[in-house]
This record gives C-alpha cells, structure tokens and sequence, in this order.
C-alpha cells in the first residue's frame, strides 16, 4: 500500500496574513467552507495542498522542524521579483548543482525557493 503527501497544516496565530503571503508570492488560492475554521490553499499547479489551521493561544509561532521549499527554476530571478513586491530572502546560497534562498512566512515558518528539482541528475529535471 502507497500513499502520496498531498497536504500540509500550518498553525498560525495569523491565518488570514498567512493566506494572503501564500496568495501573493506563491500563487495559491484560497478555499474556505462555511463552518469550517481551516483554510485550504491549492496550489497553482503541481504541488501539496496547504491547510491553515488557527494556533491554540499556547502555541508559539514558527517553532516547527519543518520547512517549505518551492521549486522554481531561477532563483535569482525569482527573489528579485519576489523583493520587488515586498518580500526579501536572504542571501542566495549554491549548493551542488542547485540555489536556494530563505525567508519566513507571516506566521515564521520557514520557506525556501529551490532550484534543485531542476538541477541534472535530479529525478524532476528534464
């Protein structure tokens, strides 16, 4: 038996900023059902569903092992539209075959754009 990831929960103390950041940078839209307090953002294409979900007053924001990374082929390219309109990552880093840069959303969770996917040898480059 298989099973594929197909969705990821944020906590956040600022759910609709959280959502807002997704929309803007990322192209995700955002979904709600009436009654329910989580928020769905889809991706624009490809990629993992994020779900925002409001943080208990007793959890601590951005405190999470986890981090976002957003496959785009020119990271350089995309940080300075990115910085254009209001978000800057820090610093581009090379890495065996691939850049990336780190930011953190509204809520301070890490994310990171990411060439690597598209780097030879990766199983996604074509």
């Amino acid at each position: 038996m298989t099973a594929g990831l197909g969705r990821l929960i944020l906590y956040t103390h600022r759910l609709e900023a959280t959502a807002a950041f997704y929309s803007r940078y990322f192209g995700y839209e955002v979904h709600r059902q009436d009654g329910d307090r989580i928020v769905e953002l889809r991706p624009p294409a490809s990629g993992a569903v994020l779900m925002l979900h409001p943080a208990a007053k007793g959890q601590r924001q951005g405190q999470s092992l986890v981090k976002l990374v957003f496959d785009v082929k020119d990271v350089e390219a995309f940080c300075a539209a990115a910085k254009a309109d209001g978000l800057t990552f820090g610093p581009i880093h090379k890495a065996e075959g691939y850049l990336f840069a780190n930011a953190k959303d509204p809520s301070g969770n890490s994310i990171s754009v990411s060439s690597r996917a598209f780097a030879q040898g990766s199983e996604k480059a074509g």
